[in-house]
């Protein structure tokens, strides 16, 4: 029988037997709409409170602080464009009351400073990009070689302008857990200092894999996805400290406190709340097991195939994610080697017009373009074993060796 690995799972995840057996009755049995007041209203939005405690619990906030979204890319564009908007309407509204000559209706985005680094999700990039073509000044920050932002650069990019720093807790392809809490307590001494300022974290890679802790990091928004975590497709949250005020992004009802319209998708809420309660219960012990995979995996790929770098600061990353670049292959032909094999795994570089393009992650490392392409991350989660590993170990060798004779043959012509 055909057997099939799946080393991909910060891309996706399965979602765990536990969850699915707590969304079930929700598709079936308890139906309601949570705004319904009537018992199986009132019975689905039981649930959905259950499930709002259950995500605040895992990072340590209050539940009246956690937004559903349908997902990670919602929660980012709520959090950073939803925060860039209401700011731009007080300041509307007070040039009004200052001038008479202007309606709040009339808004753009000058006077707003966005801060990012060049590491950023592209949930992140795109909509500070597009929030750029409506008048908001970005400023994108670089990482060093090990890929990790520096709290003195960010601080350095603050002008006197409101300002909006996004900086994610860890990196999607390398896993470089970024200093979030450092970078936060220098923008409380602007603040103290009468900067207006914001900071958001993407901790979509972070949440569930390592401790998040919004009251010790101090940030102001966080984004979380469910189908990071084992649950379903569809369903993420944004944590909203208390006294933070965003534009919605969907106008509709009045759910979720007026700050997202739209009726609840309640079995995926519940997954979510179930998947949370999971991974706070089991996450020191998860996260111990997955290290020991991945040391495994590395230890192995440097000592029996020459030419490889690991990506990103390897003291200070995800547990889950290994960046390995291969030198003198492509890493799309890698990764369709492997797969004929039956081993998932990911590149960050991005096919275009027929020509493999560099992962940009990899390039903000000071990689070359070579590395950049030769680049296969390798992200493991709970349902690995150390039998998935020494499967995966038995073809890569050879897979990588072969990929290097074609490609000198090719170069040879």
């Amino acid at each position: 029988m055909f057997r099939r690995i799946y080393l991909d799972n910060s891309a996706t995840t399965r979602v765990d037997e536990r969850v699915l057996e707590s969304m079930l009755p929700f598709f079936t049995e308890q139906y309601g709409n949570p705004s319904s007041v009537h018992q199986f209203g009132q019975q689905a939005k039981a649930a959905v409170d259950k499930a709002r405690h259950e995500v605040a619990a895992l990072i340590n906030a209050r539940p009246n602080e956690i937004v559903f979204t349908s997902g990670g890319t919602e929660s980012n564009n709520l959090a950073i464009r939803g925060l860039a908007e209401n700011i731009a309407r007080m300041l509307r509204r007070l040039d009004t009351y200052r001038n008479h000559n202007q309606t709040v209706e009339n808004i753009g985005l000058n006077g707003i400073h966005i801060i990012i680094s060049n590491i950023e999700h592209s949930a992140v990039y795109n909509v500070s990009t597009d929030l750029e073509s409506r008048g908001a000044k970005l400023t994108v920050i670089p990482v060093n070689s090990d890929g990790i932002v520096s709290p003195n650069d960010v601080v350095n990019a603050v002008n006197n302008l409101p300002t909006i720093v996004s900086i994610m807790a860890a990196n999607n392809e390398i896993g470089t857990i970024q200093p979030i809490k450092e970078i936060s307590r220098q923008i409380v001494k602007l603040r103290d200092s009468g900067h207006k300022i914001w900071l958001h974290t993407d901790a979509v890679q972070a949440v569930g894999k390592i401790p998040v802790d919004v009251e010790d990091i101090g940030c102001d928004l966080l984004s979380l996805s469910g189908h990071k975590i084992y649950a379903p497709k569809g369903i993420g949250a944004l944590y909203i400290r208390r006294g933070v005020k965003l534009h919605p992004q969907n106008i509709g009802g009045h759910q979720e406190r007026d700050r997202r319209g739209g009726t609840e998708a309640v079995p995926n809420i519940v997954g979510l709340g179930t998947a949370c309660k999971i991974a706070a219960a089991e996450l020191k012990h998860e996260s111990e097991r997955i290290v020991k995979l991945r040391n495994r995996l590395e230890s192995a790929i440097t000592e029996l195939i020459p030419d490889v770098i690991i990506n990103g600061a390897v003291d200070r990353r995800l547990p889950n994610i290994s960046n390995i670049s291969f030198g003198g292959i492509e890493g799309e032909a890698l990764l369709i080697n492997l797969d004929m094999h039956g081993i998932a795994v990911s590149t960050g570089s991005a096919c275009s017009s027929g020509t493999i393009e560099p992962s940009p992650v990899i390039k903000a490392l000071g990689r070359d373009d070579s590395l950049a392409r030769g680049a296969i991350r390798f992200s493991l989660g709970r349902f690995n074993t150390q039998t998935d590993i020494e499967f995966a170990l038995n073809y890569l060798p050879d897979a990588v060796r072969n990929l290097r004779k074609l490609t000198q043959a090719s170069a040879g012509r």
